[in-house]
């Protein structure tokens, strides 16, 4: 047998999806993206039941409503996960349960985008299900553990987004609420709004995108809709650009915003434009008989 090298032209010629998130405060116009997307060939998770922005566009739509039905939703959208025992969520037993029970994954094929509405409500239902498992019990009392709560609800949100990440053939954008909050020395910092502090710290990690949809004012001073994604901005939202192809902003319009993320990459010598760092000129020495 082989060693399964993939190629470069192999891998450069392999389709690839983008896998963001895109935070803001609530009522920014995050669900309202999904107008600046082609419908026929997205398929919207609506865990808030708040379409009432979309309402009128003609896009298919899966409502779970529970951390069950999420788990099943994303297997049966990126397949098995060959390293994982049958007993685990996203295993190939998984898989074969769930095709048994929704039929031929083919009908997802004619989908290119996943739109996840919200990360924070899924948040929410995977900790209402971690609340009753073996693991959110006391093993001595049995009365609830909180820790243990928490602990399982961290390893569960980062399996499914990271078996979420790992569907190469298809595009999947999270979104969440971004919370606002001053720190110990009165300085704002801004936060993804999801239970539990595991899942918010290793998501930017995750994806590809992190993307903040905030109001920044125009020149004329007046506040505007637009995409804060790099990591380095002066109101420290939270960014990050993997592609190297967005501006530190853009416009509020993910279809535009996906283009230009797929377009052709610069060459690496247009693209590594750091200057070189120099040590600072030392402080002049002092004259005798003076300081």
């Amino acid at each position: 047998m082989a060693l399964p090298i993939i190629g470069a032209d192999e891998r450069l010629a392999q389709r690839k999806g983008i896998k963001g998130v895109i935070f803001g405060r609530s009522g920014i116009g995050k669900t309202s993206l999904l107008w600046t997307l082609n419908a026929s060939t997205t398929l919207f998770l609506d865990l808030e039941a708040g379409d009432l922005a979309v309402e009128g566009l003609e896009i298919d739509t899966l409502r779970p409503r529970t951390w069950k039905e999420c788990r099943d939703f994303a297997v049966f959208i990126g397949g098995p996960n060959p390293a994982l025992r049958d007993e685990q969520p996203f295993s190939q037993a998984h898989f074969d349960e769930v095709c048994g029970r929704y039929g031929d994954p083919a009908v997802i094929g004619k989908y290119e985008t996943v739109f996840i509405d919200s990360i924070t409500v899924a948040g929410r239902l995977c900790f209402q299900w971690c609340r009753g498992q073996p693991e959110a019990f006391s093993e001595k009392t049995g009365k609830p553990d909180i820790r243990g709560a928490y602990g399982l609800h961290g390893r569960e949100m980062i399996g499914w987004l990271t078996h979420l990440q790992h569907t190469r053939g298809k595009h999947v954008w999270f979104v969440g609420i971004l919370d606002e909050r001053l720190d110990d020395f009165n300085r704002k910092i801004f936060q993804p709004q999801i239970d539990g502090s595991k899942t918010g710290l290793e998501l930017p990690g995750i994806v590809d995108q992190v993307i903040t949809m905030a109001d920044i004012a125009d020149a004329n001073g007046q506040p505007q809709r637009a995409f804060v994604c790099q990591t380095l901005n002066p109101w420290g939202y939270p960014a990050k650009d993997r592609s190297g192809r967005l501006d530190r902003v853009e416009g509020p319009h993910l279809g535009r915003l996906m283009e230009k993320i797929q377009r052709p990459a610069a060459p690496a010598s247009e693209r590594l434009t750091w200057p070189p760092v120099t040590p600072a000129d030392p402080a002049p020495a002092q004259e005798p008989g003076h300081g």
